[in-house]
């Protein structure tokens, strides 16, 4: 069976997510580490889901949701990014530009192949 790189990427995003937001954790910084490890797992978990949908629109829906995760998680990460006090990892902002670009891709493609 190929690969499902988006499934892949989202598994990979995942398990960092979590890594980081133990790092977080560890620095005290609770509230975002719970936003973060939130959205940032939700966008696989969607991912996932989608691929048992009901129907194109289901798949649709639940993609839609995963990008409006993606969107969130951006969020938190540009917080981290910008705050004096917090970590910040490089990686998982590349990761989720990525994840992003296959995401909104697959949702497109989705829509134009009706």
């Amino acid at each position: 069976m190929e690969e499902n790189v988006i499934l892949t990427k989202s598994i990979e995003f995942s398990l960092e997510i979590i890594t980081f937001c133990e790092l977080l954790e560890e620095k005290r910084k609770y509230v975002i580490a719970n936003q973060l490890l939130k959205s940032g797992t939700s966008i696989g978990a969607n991912i996932h889901e989608a691929q048992n949908a009901e129907s194109r629109a289901d798949f649709i829906h639940k993609m839609k949701i995963a990008a409006k995760e993606i969107e969130e998680t951006k969020y938190w990460l540009l917080l981290c990014e910008r705050a004096k006090s917090y970590p910040f990892n490089d990686d998982l902002k590349e990761q989720i530009r990525v994840i992003s670009l296959i995401v909104y891709k697959i949702i497109s493609s989705s829509k134009s192949n009706k």
